[in-house]
């Protein structure tokens, strides 16, 4: 476990969990903890998604909008992050390649997918240039591109995203705290911050987030003629 302690002593692990620093066989106890501890995570991120929702539920339907008439016109989305928001970003291109149902597959790709590409870029030039640099090789004017950060300061996003304004490119943002550097880009069209101090509940809220984008999109897509070009 993560031995880091703060100024007042206490281990990171510790503050997030501490029935299970709580020196104690009361095994009612304990349950008692972990219920309440769950209790007060669940509303944390309830609380969470409702601002959210307050403050940008027209702006994802808006986005959602402009996603659709551009995956209808024969564009494709590209999404990226890094650790934990490259899952994330591998997820969205699966759910818009697999929706379900009788919804149409659309063209999505997860920038951190190919291990061979990025760790040649990685170690070749730097990891600053691992996303730009397939955008640069792959992307148009009419595609989409979607980056995600916990900080909202990775230099190789913020990158990527100066790479797929200057293509025409739609770009999306998805960030926690104040939004960080990505806050400060106008090469960002559509910036969503879910407004925490917590990586846990940063990375929950943006699980929603995308998660509507994608429904919504979908839906939207369902009403577009199909591109025949």
């Amino acid at each position: 476990m993560n031995g880091r302690r703060d100024e007042g002593g206490t281990s990171a692990m510790e503050s997030l969990y501490p029935f299970l620093y709580a020196g104690t066989s009361d095994l009612v106890a304990v349950l008692e903890q972990v219920r309440a501890s769950t209790v007060e995570k669940t509303g944390e991120i309830l609380e969470l998604r409702r601002a959210i929702a307050r403050r940008d539920g027209a702006r994802m339907a808006r986005c959602a909008r402009e996603m659709a008439a551009r995956l209808a016109a024969g564009g494709r989305l590209f999404a990226f992050g890094n650790g934990g928001s490259a899952t994330d970003a591998q997820q969205i291109a699966t759910l818009f390649l697999h929706p379900g149902g009788e919804a149409r597959p659309l063209p999505a790709f997860g920038l951190a997918n190919d291990t061979s590409v990025v760790t040649a870029l990685c170690n070749d030039i730097g990891v600053e240039v691992v996303f730009a640099r397939q955008l640069g090789a792959f992307a148009r004017a009419g595609d989409i591109a979607l980056g995600l950060s916990t900080s909202g300061n990775s230099a190789n996003l913020i990158r990527a995203f100066d790479e797929a304004s200057r293509r025409g490119m739609l770009t999306i943002g998805l960030a926690g705290y104040e939004g960080g550097k990505m806050a400060e880009l106008d090469s960002i069209d559509y910036l969503f911050v879910a407004p925490s101090a917590s990586i846990h509940r940063i990375q929950e809220a943006q699980t929603t987030i995308y998660q509507v984008l994608w429904e919504l999109t979908v839906q939207e897509v369902s009403h577009v003629p199909r591109h025949t070009g």
